[in-house]
């Protein structure tokens, strides 16, 4: 029995690494194909501290398979601003945030930003926690809207399918 020539052995290495990487790349398009898709995270910055925010509520836009969560505790001192890190999803999506002020009788004042009040695509937010001497940001909550209508009225207004919310007070 002869042995193979250096060419033949280079060739059949090549030939097992060639087969080794087709199958190595059609496993992991099938992993990634079904994957499970993760609900869109907020992340959350103040005084030093980050948190990750996932969906208070988060359904399809047609309100169905929601999912629910729960409200996120970040402290935020009145001098510092609270800095939000936006995905893509939301990012590139018509998003508003309901911000909740309070003064210091504890009476509630709230204000609405959108993402028109920043640059198209905008992934990071800073919200001032302390814009008045007298009002101190004690929580918001980030929406992604949609159009709905009552049956009965026909009426249309906003409501949102999707949500974040965080508590900056005690």
């Amino acid at each position: 029995m002869s042995k193979p020539k250096p060419r033949t052995v280079v060739a059949l290495v090549v030939a097992a690494l060639l087969v080794a990487t087709v199958a190595f790349v059609g496993i992991l398009v099938v992993l990634v194909r079904n994957a499970e898709e993760h609900d869109p995270v907020i992340t959350a910055y103040a005084h030093g501290k980050t948190v990750n925010v996932t969906p208070y509520v988060y359904c399809s836009v047609k309100m169905e398979d929601c999912r629910y969560g729960k409200t996120v505790q970040l402290m935020v001192p009145p001098d510092y601003p609270l800095q939000l890190s936006l995905p893509k999803q939301i990012a590139d999506a018509p998003w508003l945030a309901q911000l909740v002020y309070a003064l210091p009788n504890g009476e509630r004042i709230d204000r609405v930003i959108n993402h028109t009040n920043y640059p198209k695509g905008a992934m990071a937010v800073t919200i001032d926690s302390h814009p008045e001497p007298d009002l101190r940001l004690v929580g918001l909550e980030l929406q992604l809207p949609i159009l709905a209508r009552d049956q009965d009225t026909g009426k249309e207004f906003y409501i949102p399918h999707a949500a974040w919310s965080i508590s900056t007070a005690d």
